[in-house]
C-alpha cells in the first residue's frame, strides 16, 4: 500500500475519531525505519507530540501520491467505517 493511501486513511481516522495522533506517529516511525530515503513529511510526523492532532493532520495532507481507493475502502471496512 502506498503512503498517500495510508495517509488518507489516517486523515479520515483523525477527523472521524477512530485514530489518534500517537498511532500515526508510530506509523511514521516505522516508515522511517523501512524507507530507502527519509522524506520531510516522515520526520515532521515522527517528531510531533501525542497531543498534536491537528499538526499531524496537517502533515498527513502533505504526503504526495495518489490514493488507491480500493485499498482505502478495504482499510475503512476493516475498521468498521464506511
Amino acid at each position: 500500500m502506498n503512503y498517500r493511501t495510508k495517509a488518507e486513511y489516517y486523515i479520515q481516522g483523525i477527523t472521524k475519531g477512530f485514530v489518534d495522533a500517537p498511532e500515526v506517529i508510530a506509523w511514521a516511525d516505522e516508515v522511517i525505519v523501512e524507507a530507502e530515503k527519509t522524506e520531510d513529511w516522515m520526520l515532521d510526523i515522527s517528531t510531533c507530540g501525542p497531543d498534536d492532532r491537528l499538526v499531524v493532520l496537517s502533515h498527513l495532507n502533505t504526503i504526495p501520491g495518489e490514493v488507491d481507493q480500493a485499498a482505502l475502502a478495504e482499510l475503512l471496512k476493516a475498521k468498521g467505517v464506511a
